[in-house]
């Protein structure tokens, strides 16, 4: 999961890290009101999953209340690479005298975590690497050890970091490594790190990646999850618990494995179909995650038609037959659907659904034609 920026920045506030003074704005009013409780100049900053924000104009310069509200007007709505912008970060604006970039990330090809650093922040830390190659500094580091602030000043000393900046640069290193390991993230990166006219040093932005399997799902952590998302059904997905990807297609697709799932989308491209999104129900699942399931894809206007794909075996087919069901009977489903049931629980599952007159298909690539079918009839 990648944070947007204000998210990455609270974690670095959280582990002692500066950051430029700001708030979220939802709106252009509260964007003016924020800059003029500041009485500074201003960054306005979209909040997006996407590099080149600045290219793009979503990050403008104002002063006072009228110049912010204007920009936050301008920013808020804008796509920014396919994303729509829906708030923005207003923080004071820093005058740098010099960018560094600091950066921790995970180097499975040497079982350690990897540190990076490079004098020259701001821009993209590859490019630095292609033109440059002896200007980003690497030190691989235990995953089971604490890096204490003396040896990462020791590291800043040895990637040539000035004198003067040693502790204050040595200590952020050891508070990244901290946010790194106690968030269970994979990518924390800072970049610029910024050295101001009276030489302090400030996170001016940020990129967090968390591992999703480590994340504490609790109402908050699935709170944090889904505000990263840019899709609105993508959000509900996360609060509702299930595991769901939107696609370009037209035609819903459920399974319970990511396996399954894929050989399924396989399966309506080969027909000369496209699935609309990716949809694991997971191991396990009872009837009222299929039916949350299919109350998701309802939401979906590009749908017309739906493949339930379920191979029984913790899943048992006759609780994915109920959930169908009572997703039914609530009447909420406007597309076809087209099942396929095999494993445990099929008989049991094929009985309730035949019942209510829905026909069960035999094979996958049946079920796939079907769908296909369904979905070019609809139209």
């Amino acid at each position: 999961m990648q944070l947007l920026e204000h998210q990455g920045k609270a974690l670095l506030r959280k582990y002692g890290i500066p950051v430029p003074e700001g708030r979220l704005a939802h709106d252009a009013e509260e964007a003016g009101q924020i800059a003029s409780s500041m009485g500074a100049m201003v960054a306005v900053k979209a909040q997006v999953l996407a590099g080149g924000r600045g290219k793009a104009g979503g990050v403008q310069l104002a002063e006072g209340y009228e110049q912010a509200r204007a920009a936050a007007a301008k920013i808020i709505g804008m796509r920014i690479k396919g994303i729509t912008v829906r708030e923005v970060l207003v923080e004071r604006a820093l005058v740098p005298i010099q960018e560094y970039y600091l950066g921790i990330t995970v180097d499975r090809s040497r079982k350690a975590v990897a540190l990076l650093l490079c004098k020259s922040g701001g821009v993209d830390v590859e490019e630095i690497a292609l033109s440059s190659p002896g200007a980003v500094y690497y030190e691989a580091l235990r995953p089971d050890e604490e890096l204490r602030p003396f040896r990462a000043r020791r590291i800043a000393l040895k990637a040539g970091f000035d004198k003067s900046r040693i502790l204050g640069i040595g200590n952020i290193i050891a508070d990244l490594y901290r946010l790194f390991m106690g968030e269970g993230a994979t990518l924390a990166e800072i970049n610029p790190l910024m050295v101001t006219e009276d030489g302090k040093l400030f996170a001016a932005d940020s990129k967090t990646i968390l591992d999703d399997s480590a994340l504490d799902i609790t109402t908050e952590g699935k709170r944090t999850l889904a505000e990263s998302k840019d899709d609105e059904l993508e959000r509900k997905a996360i609060e509702r618990g299930l595991n769901y990807v939107r696609l370009e297609g037209d035609i819903g697709v459920i399974g319970n494995g990511a396996g399954l799932v894929m050989a399924t989308i396989d399966s309506i491209g080969l027909n000369g179909g496209r699935a609309a999104d990716f949809l694991d129900i997971g191991g396990g699942a009872k009837a009222d995650v299929a039916r949350k399931s299919l109350e998701l894809l309802s939401e979906d206007k590009n749908i017309k038609a739906t493949l339930l794909n379920i191979f029984g075996g913790i899943t048992r087919c006759d609780e994915v037959a109920k959930g169908i069901l009572e997703a039914v009977g609530a009447g909420s489903l406007p597309f076809r659907m087209v099942v396929r049931l095999a494993g445990t629980g099929e008989a049991e599952g094929r009985k309730l659904l035949e019942e209510s007159g829905m026909k069960i298909t035999a094979t996958m690539d049946e079920a796939a034609q079907e769908a296909v079918l369904a979905a070019k009839e609809a139209c």
